[in-house]
């Protein structure tokens, strides 16, 4: 697969986002519909959370069982990265608390987007990587696995903003740029250079940032005080995160 075919399979696999994105302008004017958007967008987050620790995790138990040489560098990566998305995020909305100022619910669409572009950051370097080395059912199986991927992701971003009166199309555009973009980059880097300790390194932060969001929807929807659609809005988030992984799991990527 040549470079720029590679770069243009990618930037598809990570614009899929977008078309989850027109869930935002949905007008969810009661209690129990904020509640149930505000738990998909937890279920997706939480499921993604698991996906992507489980990434970051695998190098690392690789270096043990091979007593691999780069074991400390994964290990500083893995924590250093964790620690460094989620206190950045922490310090971000300390400026809002002492401000006076809650975090709205376009700020916190912001954070999540960025949570998810970390990590589909790391997504491209195994779309770019598998490309280059010749393997290109692998790289065609992630790029196609991927794109589905995003979709279910894009409910994540979306669904706080179900409760604004107003959404335009651009600031929808901007947070699918945010989430999806780093996709193409991803790739574009992964073609280039391959490392486990930069795929490790963008997990981690992605980690770490999506925790953080997990926090600020959890504490939204315990204000809203619908705890049966909460749940529900749940698993239903954690269940189509997991169906797209089993869907990749099924196609062999």
């Amino acid at each position: 697969m040549s470079f720029s075919q590679t770069l243009f399979l990618g930037a598809i696999s990570g614009f899929t986002i977008l078309l989850g994105m027109p869930l935002a302008r949905l007008r969810a004017v009661s209690k129990e519909h904020l509640s149930f958007l505000n738990a998909l967008a937890i279920g997706v987050l939480f499921f993604l959370f698991v996906d992507v620790m489980e990434h970051a995790i695998g190098p690392v138990e690789e270096a043990i069982e091979q007593q691999g040489h780069d074991l400390g560098v994964l290990l500083f990566v893995l924590i250093g990265g964790f620690t460094i998305g989620l206190m950045a995020l922490v310090y971000y909305g300390r400026h809002y608390l002492r401000k006076d100022e809650g975090m709205s619910q376009t700020q916190l669409a912001l954070l999540i987007a960025i949570g998810i572009g970390i990590h589909n950051f790391s997504e491209g370097l195994a779309i770019g990587s598998s490309a280059v080395q010749g393997e290109l059912k692998l790289a065609l199986l992630l790029i196609m696995g991927f794109g589905l991927h995003n979709i279910t992701e894009a409910f994540g971003i979306a669904a706080p903003l179900a409760g604004e009166k107003k959404v335009s199309w651009g600031f929808l555009l901007l947070l699918g740029l945010i989430g999806g973009g780093p996709n193409f980059l991803g790739t574009l880097i992964g073609y280039s250079y391959s490392s486990s300790v930069l795929s490790v390194l963008f997990l981690s932060l992605g980690a770490g940032a999506i925790i953080y969001v997990i926090g600020e929807l959890l504490a939204a929807g315990r204000k809203l005080q619908a705890h049966a659609w909460a749940g529900w809005g749940l698993a239903l988030g954690f269940f189509a995160g997991l169906l797209t992984d089993f869907m990749l799991v099924y196609a062999g990527a």
